[in-house]
């Protein structure tokens, strides 16, 4: 049974080493960073399967180790952070995190959402009515290779921004309410989520359209939701 990898990076040792013993305890392997730059250089040497990461600390911050995470890797990133407000945890979603913890924080919490961020990295594409390859217009999604690519150029996803098109494109034409693609995506109830599936509408907006404005794929029905353009 493959042992799974979760790098923790904070610069409070305390936390590093409390979210280490409840990692530990359900069987994962923990690797810990006091700042973005070892959290990176622990990643170029090792295989990391989900990343705990702090916004504030010294020498390379949260939101810069994500934007350079994000040039070559997919791999859920929960951020951590003691801002409470709905504009930070929008601005770290829209830099690329796939889930953001408040502090203080319930380990048990964040494990539940290790595991959440887990099952979909490892098994994304397990929708009822999923195909195995999936296209529109030429943009492709392969559930089995797990990527997307649009005119034969691949189109690098974070695995909830793979989730949402995978959903949208298995069920083209279909409106889905930003409650259910919350639901469907997250695996549990939607609580404000307006504001954080439209960051990550956005994001998937200008990863594939040409003019993210006037969506050829992505369409937003107004009062009722999105759905994928045949």
């Amino acid at each position: 049974m493959m042992v799974h990898t979760v790098l923790v990076t904070d610069d409070d040792q305390d936390i590093r080493d409390g979210i280490e013993i409840y990692l530990k305890n359900e069987g994962y392997h923990v690797l810990k960073a006091a700042n973005g730059l070892e959290a990176i250089q622990l990643l170029e040497e090792n295989e990391v399967h989900v990343m705990i990461l702090d916004i504030m600390m010294p020498k390379m911050d949260g939101i810069s180790a994500t934007f350079k995470i994000r040039e070559q890797r997919n791999i859920p990133i929960i951020m951590l952070s003691a801002k409470a407000e709905d504009s930070d945890k929008i601005h770290g979603l829209s830099v690329g995190a796939d889930d953001y913890v408040t502090k203080p924080f319930h380990p048990m919490e964040l494990v539940a959402r290790v595991k959440s961020q887990l099952r979909r990295y490892v098994t994304l594409g397990n929708y009822e009515d999923k195909a195995q390859r999936i296209e529109i217009d030429g943009l492709i999604l392969d559930t089995n290779a797990k990527d997307v690519t649009l005119h034969g150029e691949t189109i690098k996803l974070t695995p909830i921004e793979f989730k949402i098109t995978e959903l949208l494109m298995a069920n083209a034409g279909r409106v889905f309410s930003i409650h259910e693609i919350y639901e469907r995506v997250w695996n549990e109830p939607a609580y404000n989520a307006e504001n954080i599936v439209a960051v990550h509408i956005r994001k998937i907006r200008e990863k594939i359209e040409a003019d993210p404005k006037n969506p050829r794929y992505v369409k937003v029905v107004w009062g009722i939701g999105y759905k994928m353009e045949k």
